[in-house]
C-alpha cells in the first residue's frame, strides 16, 4: 500500500509580511502532478494545515480546492489538526467529509479508533492523533499522573493497542526528542514539549508533522516529511520534498523522497552594495527569489531597501554586517541574557557542559524545581 506523507502546509502564512498563498497553490499543483505520475492509495496530512487557528478566507478556499482535487482522484485523505490549527474548525463537517473518504481527526476525546484500508497483503489500520497538550489528556483521564507532554502521549498510546499481526500507521503532530528544529517552529522553552521516540514503537510507520526539516528520528519509519515550502531563512539551505511510503507485507516499508521546486526559492545573499548591484553579478540569476540580503558596507546606503528592490523585487529582509553591527551585537549580548528565563539559562549551561540538550524529563523537573523555589520566595 502506497501513501503520500505531507505536513505543515501552513496555508495563509506570511513570511516577512509577504503572502505565501500564490506559492502555496503553485506547490500544491506540483504535488497533484506528482500524484498523477506516481499514484498512491492514500494521502496523509500530518497537521498544521493552516498557519493560524482562525485562517483567512483565502487559505480556507485553498485547502477546500486541494481536498476536492484529491477526492476527484478518488484518493482517501487522512488529516489531523496541528498546534497552529483550531481542532474544532478543522474537524467541522468531518462526518460528512468521511463519506467522501476524507477522514479528519476529531477534537481529542480519547484514543483514536483505526480506519482500515486493505490491499493484497491484507488490512492496514490508520490512526489519526491530533496535536496533544497535557491538559487535553488530563481532561479525559483526570486520575492519570500526567505532568508533561511525554506523559500525555504515553497515556494515550497506552490506551491505543494496534494488532501486532496487522500493519499500522499513525499520523501525529508532536516534537519527538532528538529531531532537529529551525527558527520557523515554536518548541516550548527548555524542550518541555518533547516526547520519547520509543512511544511510537508499536506502529509500522509514523507520519509526523510539526518540524519543518525532512528527517527520520531514530528509525527510518518514524519520520517528519517537512514543509513543502521554506518558511524561514534558517531553512534556506534545505531541499524541500514530499515523502512516498510503501508498505509491503508486515515489516516491509520502503520510503522515497521526491523533490519539490518552488515558484520562488528562498535564499540568502551577502556582499557590498556595489557587488550586488553590478549587472555582471546578477544578470541571468533568479532575481525574483525571496531574499535575505546582508550588506557588508561600513556605511549605510541611503534608501538601500527600495533601491535593491528595483533589481530584487522580492527582497524580504536587509541587514548589515560590519564593524558597527558587530559592536552592537557585543553590547546587546548582556541585555539578551537578562531576557532569558531561568530554565533557558540552565538549559544553555547544560548544553555547554554536556554537548547535548536537556531531555524533556530533565527540563520538566527543572521547571518544577524553579517554580517551587519561586513559591517558597513568595511565601
Amino acid at each position: 500500500m502506497r501513501f503520500l506523507h505531507l505536513s505543515d502546509l501552513h496555508l495563509g502564512k506570511r513570511v516577512c509580511e509577504f503572502s505565501m498563498l500564490d506559492d502555496q497553490r503553485y506547490i500544491l499543483e506540483q504535488i497533484l502532478s506528482l500524484l498523477d505520475s506516481r499514484p498512491v492509495d492514500a494521502v496523509l496530512l500530518a497537521g498544521d494545515l493552516y498557519d493560524k487557528p482562525v485562517p483567512p478566507a483565502e487559505a480556507v478556499r485553498l485547502l477546500d480546492w486541494f481536498l476536492t482535487e484529491l477526492s476527484r482522484r478518488e484518493l482517501p485523505v487522512f488529516a489531523i489538526s496541528g498546534n497552529h490549527d483550531s481542532a474544532d474548525r478543522v474537524a467541522f463537517g468531518s462526518a460528512l467529509l468521511a463519506e467522501s473518504r476524507v477522514y479528519v481527526s476529531p477534537v481529542f476525546s480519547g484514543p483514536p479508533e483505526p480506519i482500515t484500508l486493505t490491499d493484497a497483503h491484507g488490512p492496514v489500520d490508520l490512526y489519526l492523533l491530533p496535536f496533544l497538550k497535557p491538559a487535553m489528556v488530563r481532561h479525559v483521564w483526570p486520575d492519570a499522573p500526567i505532568e508533561s507532554y511525554n506523559d500525555a502521549l504515553a497515556c494515550v498510546l497506552d490506551h491505543c493497542s494496534p494488532d501486532p499481526a496487522r500493519r499500522s500507521v499513525l499520523v501525529a503532530h508532536q516534537f519527538v526528542a532528538g529531531a532537529a528544529s529551525c527558527e520557523s517552529e515554536e518548541p516550548s522553552v527548555g524542550g518541555i514539549d518533547w516526547v520519547d521516540a520509543a512511544l511510537f514503537d508499536k506502529f509500522d510507520y509514523v507520519a509526523l508533522g510539526h518540524l519543518h526539516s525532512p528527517q527520520k528520528v531514530g528509525r527510518d519509519t518514524l519520520r517528519y516529511c517537512g514543509t513543502p515550502l521554506k518558511y524561514s531563512f534558517s531553512e534556506a539551505s534545505q531541499h524541500k520534498s514530499v515523502t512516498f511510503v510503501e508498505l509491503g507485507e508486515k515489516g516491509s516499508v520502503t520510503i522515497a523522497a521526491e523533490p519539490l521546486v518552488p515558484r520562488h526559492d528562498l535564499r540568502e545573499l551577502r556582499g557590498s552594495y556595489m557587488e550586488l548591484t553590478d549587472r555582471r553579478n546578477y544578470e541571468g540569476t533568479t532575481v525574483d527569489d525571496y531574499l535575505h540580503i546582508t550588506l557588508t558596507d561600513e556605511q549605510d546606503i541611503p534608501e538601500a531597501l527600495a533601491r535593491l528592490r528595483v533589481i530584487y523585487p522580492n527582497l524580504m529582509r536587509l541587514d548589515y554586517d560590519n564593524r558597527r553591527t558587530q559592536t552592537r551585537q557585543e553590547l546587546d549580548a548582556p541585555a539578551k541574557a537578562e531576557q532569558k528565563t531561568p530554565l533557558e539559562h540552565f538549559a544553555d549551561f547544560y548544553q555547554l557542559q554536556n554537548n547535548q540538550p536537556l531531555t524533556h524529563e530533565q527540563a520538566a523537573f527543572c521547571q518544577q524545581l524553579i517554580e517551587s523555589i519561586w513559591k517558597e520566595e513568595d511565601a
